[in-house]
């Protein structure tokens, strides 16, 4: 919450380039929220006109758990105090910033987007922030930290309602540096209007929520959307990805380009790789540091690369930045590797898109003398024109089994089906993924590499109705393990 209240006149005065009406009488505002089941007395509820539910009929709810104010975008027959906007979503991170005191402004934020590295990375800046003296907090996949404490959030990127009071609690907590994952939903939904970063990163771009945005180019759109002097004031752009190229090429902002090409700023030279983590020189305008991570694969010397270009973006140098890598054990989901002693691999990946499963394999290939296996599915209720292609992708692998992901409201074997369609050669298919994975283990051969792709870090999976249950592809591995006489 605010260290003040703040008037409903203030709060209206923020929304930009609009008109904007205020009907009623002048009251104080203690908090903001857009869910009428969160309503706390004496705070705006926005209502959010949405796919499935129209926040506008959740205004007596919400009148009635104590707002004293509500965004709404006509004006309605009641006694509470009316902020009447053209379009509410895009008001609301502006009147949920300036309820907490803009705290992106007293914060140094890094903003992180791209397909598929964001959250390595986000952790990768939180290491060298924390190592360099700097008191760090991370929103992302993985959950939020302030300052090493975990905190609980629903997305990748929060509502801008509950990214506002989250950045707030983390000002409070006298944080400077925040990384933060900025998800193409996030941008194309306002939740980070508001946001004063520091630096935005580009990772790379690949086909992901065509369910969302419909086609490439939208989705293209969204992520670049970051990247313009209104929203930061420095770009760290990967150009090795020919989307990067074009933002690196178009934006207005003062950027530093990352890759492996000879013609970026900051490039890796000298790199080792093993199945214990990887080895290289980054070379940087700052200087040269020598740099040890523990994440093996070439596109985490890339994760590492855009993390140091970052870290010299809020003042911390090369040698500094890599003192902290240094530090950095293994990220959550991310090519973690699981250790009973067993004479194969064992990794786990959230990779889930077409270029990470073909990205994961082909790294996976640089670090294994023996045959690389796949267990992997795809989730329900999420772009289903990617899941042949996924198929194709995983072939590069010498077993696949395919299996069941977060089906959702779907038919398990439909998406297998899917994704068998897009193969050559009929894979191994078990549609029990507990299964799944102890087969793969049970293939597996000295100098095997077992990839266990899809899910990285989540404890649970989604069922239909919404049903949660209780499953861990790192712990499933484990089990797996143990089962065929491994343990650590």
């Amino acid at each position: 919450m605010p260290s003040e209240a703040v008037s409903v006149e203030a709060l209206a005065a923020e929304v930009p380039d609009t008109t904007v009406d205020v009907v009623g009488r002048s009251v104080l505002v203690s908090d903001v929220h857009h869910d009428s089941r969160d309503v706390t007395p004496g705070s705006v509820f926005v209502a959010v006109r949405g796919e499935r539910r129209d926040g506008h009929t959740r205004v007596d709810e919400a009148i009635g758990k104590g707002a004293v104010a509500v965004v709404v975008d006509h004006r309605l027959d009641i006694e509470v105090t009316q902020i009447v906007v053209p379009d509410t979503r895009r008001a609301m991170p502006w009147i949920a910033a300036a309820a907490h005191g803009h705290p992106s402004r007293s914060l140094t934020v890094v903003g992180v987007t791209g397909t598929n590295g964001k959250t390595t990375v986000t952790h990768m800046i939180e290491a060298i922030a924390v190592a360099a003296g700097r008191r760090c907090a991370i929103v992302g996949t993985v959950g939020a930290r302030i300052a090493g404490t975990p905190v609980s959030i629903s997305r990748t990127t929060p509502e801008a309602t509950d990214l506002q009071r989250l950045l707030g609690a983390m000002r409070d907590e006298d944080v400077d540096v925040v990384a933060v994952e900025v998800s193409s939903h996030a941008l194309s939904l306002h939740r980070v209007d508001a946001v004063d970063f520091a630096v935005v990163a580009f990772t790379n771009l690949s086909q992901d929520h065509l369910d969302f945005h419909g086609d490439m180019a939208s989705y293209f759109a969204a992520k670049r959307s970051l990247f313009t002097s209104a929203r930061a004031s420095h770009a760290v752009i990967w150009i090795d990805d020919p989307h990067g190229a074009i933002i690196a090429r178009s934006t207005d902002l003062d950027t530093t380009t990352v890759g492996f090409s000879d013609g970026a700023d900051v490039r890796a030279v000298d790199v080792e790789l093993s199945v214990n983590g990887s080895r290289f020189v980054a070379v940087s305008p700052d200087g040269e540091a020598a740099v040890s991570i523990a994440l093996p694969g070439r596109f985490n010397v890339a994760n590492a690369l855009v993390a140091i270009a970052c870290a010299a973006g809020i003042g911390v140098g090369p040698k500094d930045a890599a003192a902290g890598l240094a530090h950095l054990d293994q990220v959550p989901g991310r090519f973690e590797t699981i250790d009973s002693g067993q004479p194969f691999g064992v990794i786990v990946d959230y990779a889930h898109t077409p270029e990470a499963i073909s990205s994961v394999i082909a790294e996976t290939r640089q670090i294994a003398d023996g045959r690389v296996i796949v267990v992997f599915g795809a989730g329900g209720d999420r772009d289903p024109l990617k899941r042949p292609l996924m198929g194709a992708a995983a072939e590069a692998a010498d077993v696949v089994i395919v299996t069941s992901d977060n089906p959702r409201s779907e038919d398990p074997q439909s998406i297998i089906d899917a994704i068998v369609s897009g193969m050559s050669t009929m894979p191994g298919v078990e549609i029990e993924r507990r299964r799944a994975i102890a087969a793969a283990v049970e293939l597996a051969q000295p100098s095997d590499v077992v990839l266990i792709l899809g899910r990285g870090h989540e404890p649970r999976q989604e069922l239909a109705h919404g049903d949660l249950v209780d499953f861990d592809d790192r712990v499933e591995a484990g089990r797996a393990l143990l089962a065929a006489g491994w343990s650590p």
